[in-house]
């Protein structure tokens, strides 16, 4: 999974009992001067080198986290760190990195038994000859959806999508959109996704919910998306070299994470499933001995160990802003001039998309702005599985078409050819933006209550 989180978009992290007295309820735009400095070092020194990756977001977040504690001077710095890790290990946050590492440790697994290859091998012969960017778009759609990450399908497809290009003579700038296109698919919808476990935490709903609120809203724009590229495309008469090896049994890992996912099944006894059912395929074929299973499964969680620090951090910095009334003078601000439900959506749609072009990663914009969309959903009625497909839709819309976002950067690495000219292929993250637009103007879709037991369960 790519270091695409962060950012305690957890409504409740942020919050204390009522009967406490919170500084939050003011408006302060300096409170904001964290995350001034936060965006400045983490942004800036990558465009001030070219390289967006110079500056780690950790060292960048504990920066700012430091400044906040140094400010408000009057108020006692154990006041202060009462505030910071209050918001840094709430309930909330734990869960969140719980599932993080075991996302990690089950990818890791599934990839160790060959569950990956396996897949995208039984993909590719079954890809028609004369579809080629058709299959490949519906190819890394499936794979990104099972996999839940953007960065893992890319490392995965890019590869093929290039050979694609030289056996069809097609640009290698379409292929790369094509696979970003779809390993953005899966981004937004996967229930083993990062985002989407921000975008349904921080706007406390199920899964499942916002899987079908969201799939809805998306579906025309995959359908375009296919429908373009076969008209462009079509044509084409390359091929994909065929007969090459592949299991059922090992694709059945990202099948049973999917299965159980739409079942409603807590996203955290998934993911342990996942990880018991890999790792008895790879023992069964002989992939894994014991000690090479535990191996797989602690590479996996000590790849999320930074993400998961990165969340904590946030956290505490958000707290801290939160408490001297920075999240209010956001709030105030964003929804001044905000008088219908229509205005609202689309609030949340401008903030997290505005946030995602600054911090170049859709996990870290959506948990930077969830609570406030959570704040302004509530006050403004818009239902949970709404303003969460927003969060998610815009924000892989956004991670979709900037050429400094490490996806972009990737697959060009791969294909030698400039980000830049993968935009104008970038048919998928545009349209859903587009249907994300017309979702709001025309309300759809039309959602039918939630029993509350449910709108406040936790990610699951």
């Amino acid at each position: 999974m790519e270091t695409e989180d962060l950012f305690v978009c957890i409504e409740e992290v942020f919050s204390f009992n009522k009967g406490e007295r919170r500084l939050e309820n003011r408006e302060n735009p300096w409170a904001l001067l964290p995350f001034a400095v936060f965006l400045i070092l983490f942004i800036g020194v990558g465009a001030y080198t070219g390289d967006f990756t110079k500056m780690p977001a950790i060292i960048a977040v504990m920066i700012a986290s430091v400044l906040a504690l140094c400010m408000h001077r009057k108020e006692s710095l154990a006041s202060k760190l009462q505030h910071y890790f209050r918001g840094a290990g709430h309930p909330d946050i734990i869960m969140m990195i719980l599932i993080f590492l075991l996302s990690g440790a089950f990818s890791a697994v599934a990839k160790g038994m060959g569950a990956v290859d396996s897949t995208v091998n039984m993909a590719l012969n079954l890809l028609p000859a004369n579809w080629l960017m058709v299959g490949l778009f519906v190819i890394a759609c499936f794979i990104s959806l099972a996999m839940g990450t953007s960065m893992g399908t890319i490392v995965a497809l890019a590869p093929i999508g290039v050979g694609i290009s030289q056996q069809a003579d097609i640009a290698p700038a379409l292929s790369m959109a094509v696979v970003i296109g779809g390993a953005m698919f899966g981004d937004n919808l996967s229930f083993i996704s990062d985002t989407t476990i921000a975008a349904v935490s921080t706007q406390k709903i199920r899964m499942k919910d916002k899987f079908k609120a969201n799939f809805l809203i998306v579906l025309p724009a995959a359908i375009l998306t296919a429908a373009i590229l076969f008209f462009f495309t079509g044509g084409g008469q390359g091929s994909v070299a065929g007969g090459q090896d592949f299991s059922i049994l090992q694709t059945l890992p990202y099948i049973a994470v999917l299965i159980t996912a739409l079942l409603g099944v807590h996203v955290l006894i998934v993911l342990i499933l996942g990880i018991v059912f890999a790792g008895a395929i790879g023992l069964f074929e002989g992939s894994y001995t014991w000690l090479s299973l535990v191996k797989h499964a602690e590479e996996g969680i000590t790849g999320m160990q930074s993400l998961s620090i990165l969340v904590l951090l946030i956290g505490g910095m958000v707290e801290l802003i939160r408490h001297y009334g920075g999240i209010q003078f956001l709030l105030n601000l964003l929804t001044s001039k905000v008088r219908t439900k229509t205005g609202a959506q689309f609030g949340i749609a401008g903030l997290v998309s505005l946030t995602n072009l600054c911090v170049a990663n859709n996990t870290i914009s959506i948990i930077m702005t969830g609570p406030l969309a959570k704040e302004i959903s509530d006050q403004y009625g818009i239902d949970g599985r709404k303003s969460a497909s927003l969060l998610d839709i815009f924000s892989c819309s956004v991670q979709g078409l900037i050429p400094y976002g490490p996806q972009m950067l990737l697959a060009a690495g791969i294909a030698s050819i400039s980000p830049v000219s993968i935009l104008a292929y970038s048919y998928y993250p545009a349209l859903i933006a587009v249907c994300a637009v017309l979702s709001i103007l025309f309300r759809f879709p039309r959602l039918k209550a939630v029993p509350v037991s449910h709108q406040e369960a936790k990610a699951s």
